[in-house]
């Protein structure tokens, strides 16, 4: 184990069991590995109880984390410059903004379908500070070059009829989102080569909580933000702060040491499809891992159709316009920002699978509770929040569980997958939620969410406990 202010190497005693290279080859050695792993991860050490605070004073966890701070918000916030442009650039007078939204979002989300597992593979042959690194420099470079797109192709149509600034928006706002794909199997990556395993829970507590920190800000505060920046800045504002933000993330990680070596790295035979495969077998294998990654996509997908319904929420609530989802979206990231805190705090005193339980339990209550109460704007408020609390509880330990369990050869597979797996989890909802709104009804929607959460509770519990009893 290494001490907490040195550069910690990359192979921790805890995931390095000879085992794991012979995953493959010896189906009784992984499964001989697995039970001794899972055992050790349902096993309860008071003396491993540790808070974000603790994680914090290491150097190089507290680089990474404050280069995600900035990388998040630029994330969050890239998307309300992209529309704010095309609202004051592109949007014809009496013209709806949905279409040209749509694109934006299309443009941004086929990246994570098509390269999130392929950028995994990638990820474990090249060292991980340097994707960090390049991810975000280039991100920061993209969109700081918007001005110049506009200003060469203002008034220049293409041969359909398309504004060309728009179209080179797409392309932009395509290649951002393609950097990212490599920047978040890199940083899972990262998180569990500068941090103990006991502090692993913490620091995705943590990690948790800036997300929702950064999707409030985005939401809330992102709009007046740019809007100041433009002031300032009269024209380039706006993508000084996103650019800048990126730049900054990007500086903040060269300070990152991740005790990498180029022998460390996994440099044999490079077939991607045979290493997603080899990514898909190892899953297969690892049973609590799969199911972790199972419950992950449930909740995911739960939290991507409450984004969907937040609309027709806000407009069913009298208290507020149908335009002000984005409040209720706040609530919910808020909830799970206490959600983190709590698993920061008193995570360590309950096993991975018995605290996710809880949380898809307390999801499962919550949900109900806003189906009843959907046109209440205070108690459908409470229930929005509790259902984010609750979330955080089912995340954050899955997400711990699968790193804690994935040897280092195989973290870029399986975090790529889990990446991909994620996006489309978050991508379909968007459209399938809306849709059986309209045929069912909001009440109705709200309860089968419910019902998902708790059935993925009980089957990552069931599926865990079985496990450990054999």
């Amino acid at each position: 184990m290494t001490h907490l202010f040195d550069p910690p190497t990359p192979n921790l005693p805890e995931n390095r069991n000879p085992h794991h290279a012979d995953a493959d080859a010896n189906n009784g050695e992984v499964a001989s590995a697995g039970d001794l792993e899972i055992n050790e991860i349902l096993e309860i050490n008071p003396e491993s109880a540790t808070d974000s605070k603790s994680v914090l004073r290491n150097p190089n966890f507290l680089s990474l984390w404050s280069g995600q701070v900035f990388s998040q918000i630029a994330d969050k916030v890239f998307l309300v410059l992209v529309i704010a442009i095309v609202s004051t650039q592109f949007q014809n007078k009496g013209e709806t903004i949905s279409g040209w939204v749509s694109a934006v979002m299309v443009s941004f989300t086929i990246p994570a379908i098509l390269f999130g597992s392929i950028a995994g593979v990638y990820v474990d042959r090249w060292n991980k500070k340097t994707v960090l690194v390049t991810s975000n420099i280039l991100r920061g470079v993209l969109v700081l070059s918007i001005p110049l797109l506009l200003w060469i192709t203002k008034n220049s149509v293409l041969p359909w009829g398309a504004p060309t600034g728009f179209w080179g928006l797409l392309c932009i706002t395509f290649l951002i989102s393609t950097f990212t794909q490599f920047f978040t199997p890199a940083e899972q990556s990262a998180i569990t080569l500068v941090v103990e395993k006991p502090k692993l829970l913490a620091a995705n507590s943590l990690y948790t909580t800036t997300i929702m920190a950064a999707l409030i800000l985005g939401f809330a505060l992102g709009e007046p933000i740019l809007a100041l920046s433009d002031r300032l800045w009269h024209n380039v504002g706006q993508e000084i702060v996103v650019g800048g933000s990126y730049l900054v993330a990007g500086i903040i990680l060269l300070l990152l040491k991740t005790g990498e070596t180029k022998e460390n790295l996994h440099r044999d035979s490079f077939h991607v499809w045979n290493d997603i495969k080899d990514g898909l077998q190892y899953l297969n294998h690892k049973k609590t891992s799969l199911s972790a990654l199972i419950q992950l996509i449930c909740t995911f997908s739960i939290i991507a159709a409450l984004t969907v319904l937040a609309v027709r929420l806000a407009e069913v609530m009298p208290e507020i316009k149908s335009e002000q989802f984005g409040f209720l979206l706040a609530i919910a990231s808020l909830g799970m920002a206490i959600g983190a805190g709590l698993v920061a705090k008193l995570g360590d005193r309950f096993n991975r699978q018995n605290l996710a339980l809880i949380g898809s339990v307390g999801m499962c209550l919550f949900l109900g509770m806003l189906a009843v109460f959907s046109d209440r704007f205070w108690l459908g408020l409470v229930a929005i929040a509790g259902t984010g609390i609750f979330a955080g509880l089912c995340v954050i330990p899955m997400q711990t569980v699968i790193q804690e369990e994935t040897p280092e050869d195989m973290r870029g597979k399986v975090f790529g997958l889990q990446n991909n797996a994620v996006n489309i989890a978050l991508s379909l909802p968007l459209s399938v939620a809306g849709i059986a709104e309209s045929y069912f009804g909001l009440q109705k929607v709200i309860f089968g969410l419910s019902a998902i959460a708790i059935a993925t509770g009980i089957l990552a519990w069931y599926i865990a406990r079985q496990l450990v009893e054999s």
